[in-house]
């Protein structure tokens, strides 16, 4: 089959592998559908060191389940599926809280043995414990808005749920990527009526208006903190969602949360060094985030997508096949694309 791989910095090529296979009776093989590129393939797009055999990339994909092994019991061949940015068991203690990043018998796509989505095929461990199945047809126009379900819309509600959005709390979402666009309408759907987005790229701040942010602040550093100081009467938000993982983010975050607030950071974060002295504890600042679980909220989002009371998929911006997935990293790396969608 063909899959993506990356090689080094820069370097995304469509290769032959050998078609995946069951390798336990717990294990699924799915054919992809829809897979998708994630702002946070840009971070090893970025820096990653050359490797000769290169690494298998993606991590958001739905598809069909070809075949199901003996003990698995949730899915079977032909249900169309979307998958989580991790597998895990859903049974175990971490899991049942919530967590199922940190499941004790889980993993990520892309390591060990498990393959990514960006490819015809994927072999899927745990597949009860991973696998969704959804009530659509394999060419649903819905598809778009549910493969989200597999990472950024998730992450963008698990950085709302972290800060303890709600109808009393004001918003700031640092970043117009997808995560943080989708941030802004995860704080919509908790009730928030003051949201105030973070970022420069008319395009995508529209959407991020379309999705529910009320103000929209372009300006960066200590100009984009006087600006949202200046729209809360000096005070900041009570809330700051902050998708982009950089440092700057995270020193804007510390720069327009009230006092009392929280912030909740979902960016991978691509720095070992904050401040977390006297500004967090002086005043009272609650920092939170993490890899989000979305396995945990698959079902509670999926019922307004498949009933059109949110469309999440909108900011998919650009559709290409597996051949021209190198392009689109090269789109998203350059601006050219918010969000790039793969169809096998």
């Amino acid at each position: 089959m063909r899959a993506t791989f990356m090689y080094g910095a820069g370097d995304v090529r469509v290769v032959d592998v050998p078609d995946p296979k069951l390798k336990q009776s717990t294990d699924a093989l799915v054919r992809v559908v829809q897979a998708c590129i994630c702002g946070s393939d840009l971070h090893p797009y970025h820096r990653m060191r050359a490797k000769a055999d290169g690494t298998s990339m993606g991590h958001e994909f739905l598809g069909v389940v070809e075949e199901a092994g003996v003990d698995v019991a949730t899915v079977k061949a032909g249900d169309l599926v979307v998958a989580p940015f991790a597998w895990q068991d859903n049974t175990c203690d971490f899991c049942r809280e919530g967590l199922q990043t940190s499941c004790r018998h889980g993993g990520f796509w892309n390591s060990g043995d498990v393959g990514g989505g960006q490819a015809e095929a994927v072999r899927v461990p745990l597949a009860d414990g991973t696998l969704v199945k959804l009530p659509v047809a394999p060419d649903s126009a819905l598809l778009p808005s549910l493969l989200t379900l597999s990472d950024v819309y998730g992450t963008g509600h698990h950085a709302a749920v972290r800060a303890q959005v709600n109808p009393r709390t004001t918003v700031t979402v640092i970043g117009d990527g997808a995560v943080g666009l989708l941030a802004v309408l995860s704080a919509r759907r908790l009730g928030a009526e003051r949201i105030i987005l973070m970022g420069r790229h008319k395009s995508r701040t529209d959407l991020g208006r379309d999705f529910g942010a009320t103000d929209v602040v372009a300006e960066r550093g200590e100009e984009g903190i006087a600006m949202v100081r200046e729209l809360t009467g000096g005070d900041g938000t009570h809330t700051v969602l902050e998708c982009v993982g950089h440092l700057p983010a995270y020193e804007q975050a510390l720069g327009v949360v009230r006092a009392g607030g929280v912030i909740s950071r979902v960016g991978v974060p691509q720095y070992s060094d904050g401040d977390i002295g006297w500004k967090l504890f002086g005043r009272n600042l609650t920092l939170t985030g993490g890899p989000a679980p979305v396995r945990h909220y698959i079902e509670e989002l999926m019922p307004d997508i498949l009933d059109g009371t949110v469309e999440p998929g909108k900011v998919f911006d650009r559709t290409i096949g597996l051949a021209d997935t190198p392009d689109g990293y090269r789109a998203m790396d350059q601006r050219e694309a918010l969000k790039v969608l793969v169809r096998p």
